[in-house]
């Protein structure tokens, strides 16, 4: 069992910032792809961005690449989506998850385990 605990979201204005923040507990971090999803209201949930367990592979949706950077910290156990030049297209609730590979989790959709979300509202 893995324990994620999502953290950062908030309100902001177009072309601002933010960070997310993952906290895992559990079993060990570093055994685990993680990924952030999102889901808009009325909306599927989305692939947003993954990581593998080194951090050596980064996967991007097209809608966010060049624009959010996701990165992951092992003795930390935690994975962050910095999140630049947000738009209101980005307002949703963001998903932490934890899954095999970085490539399994876009490709899946999702993984094994989920975090509770946290809301991103980005205004015009």
């Amino acid at each position: 069992q893995v324990l994620l605990v999502e953290s950062g979201g908030g309100l902001v204005q177009a072309g601002g910032s933010l960070t997310l923040s993952c906290a895992a507990s559990g079993r060990t971090f570093s055994n685990y792809g993680m990924g952030w999803f999102r889901q808009a209201p009325g909306k599927e949930r989305e692939f947003v961005a993954s990581i593998s367990r080194t951090g050596g592979i980064t996967l991007y949706a097209d809608s966010v690449k060049g624009r959010f950077t996701v990165s992951r910290d092992n003795d930390k156990n935690t994975v962050q989506l910095q999140m630049n030049i947000l738009k209101p297209e980005d307002t949703a609730v963001y998903y932490c998850a934890a899954g095999r590979t970085a490539r399994e989790l876009a490709s899946r959709g999702g993984g094994d385990y989920w975090g509770q979300g946290t809301q991103v509202t980005v205004s015009a």
